[in-house]
């Protein structure tokens, strides 16, 4: 690292069981992620934010969380570290729901140093979400990486960087560009689209204002508002409807059932409405999975979790 000082600096006190790289890794694609990094005792994570582009560094240090901003955005990354660390996570009213099933309590109380952020940023997670559309994640790791390094542009501060792509500079690029990067014309001409809208969208107020205008763009549905607005707005409610593996993995923690669509993850999760998001990212966090095939026995409990 060089010797670049800090443009902006703040002093955070997380609760004593909270837990950085655990809050942060929705923030993250990969160990590989060229807009992020672990260096130094740090996260460092780049972005284009209303001010400007920014990197934020959040270090622990003594019971305390640091966050240093650099480049021309640092004061709004920093304003807004406490938000991007989870901090400003409201769980009231969880440990209520939590209590009524023994899985989920034994979860929470598993990962209770764990804060979904709110980045305040909508199209970094756009463009993530896009290229995850109907693929292996190795494929859209693929399109994601190589979207972000074809524009290239390095991030402000000491560590090696990339910022994600601007919205103007996606919305005129040709589809046929980002054919090298594994991704088809249908994905590409929704990224085009929805980084056209990207200041529209980032004005939204709220989750509930960006899904309906995130769900009006053609090719945005269900799944890639919910996780936008997870991450952008920090949504503890956002369910990610239409995916291939959560609600198998929803109906084999809460109900000991290997299979399901929609409807039956929808209603195992209603008894934690304003939370459902929540109790999918402690599965997540927990790796709980379904099985591959169908017990053959049938269930007793699910006591291992």
């Amino acid at each position: 690292m060089t010797g670049i000082k800090p443009t902006a600096h703040r002093e955070l006190r997380p609760p004593a069981d909270y837990r950085l790289a655990a809050s942060v890794r929705a923030l993250t694609f990969s160990p590989y992620d060229p807009c992020v990094r672990i260096a130094g005792g740090a996260f460092w994570w780049a972005t284009r934010t209303p001010a400007g582009p920014a990197t934020l560094a959040l270090r622990p240090a003594a019971g305390e969380l640091v966050a240093e901003g650099y480049g021309p955005g640092a004061d709004w990354v920093v304003d807004r570290a406490d938000a991007v660390a989870g901090l400003r996570d409201d769980l009231t009213g969880f440990a209520a729901l939590a209590a009524n099933h023994a899985v989920v309590a034994r979860l929470a109380a598993q990962h209770r140093g764990l804060r979904m952020p709110a980045t305040g940023l909508v199209f970094p997670r756009l463009l993530r979400a896009v290229f995850e559309q109907k693929v292996t994640g190795k494929e859209a790791y693929r399109a994601y990486a190589g979207t972000v390094r074809h524009f290239a542009e390095a991030a402000p501060g000491p560590v090696q960087l990339l910022l994600p792509p601007d919205p103007a500079a996606v919305a005129a690029t040709p589809y046929w560009v980002f054919h090298q990067f594994g991704v088809e014309q249908r994905r590409a001409e929704t990224l085009r689209r929805a980084a056209a809208a990207a200041d529209r969208l980032q004005r939204c107020a709220d989750a509930a204002e960006a899904t309906r205008r995130l769900t009006a763009i053609a090719g945005i549905g269900p799944w890639t508002a919910a996780e936008v607005v997870r991450v952008a707005y920090g949504d503890p409610d956002a369910v990610s409807v239409g995916d291939y593996h959560i609600p198998n993995t929803v109906a084999w923690a809460l109900a000991g059932e290997p299979r399901a669509d929609d409807a039956r993850m929808l209603a195992l999760l209603e008894p934690f409405r304003g939370h459902r998001g929540r109790v999918c990212v402690l599965l997540e966090a927990a790796g709980v999975q379904a099985p591959k095939f169908g017990p053959r026995a049938p269930i007793r409990s699910f006591a291992r979790f």
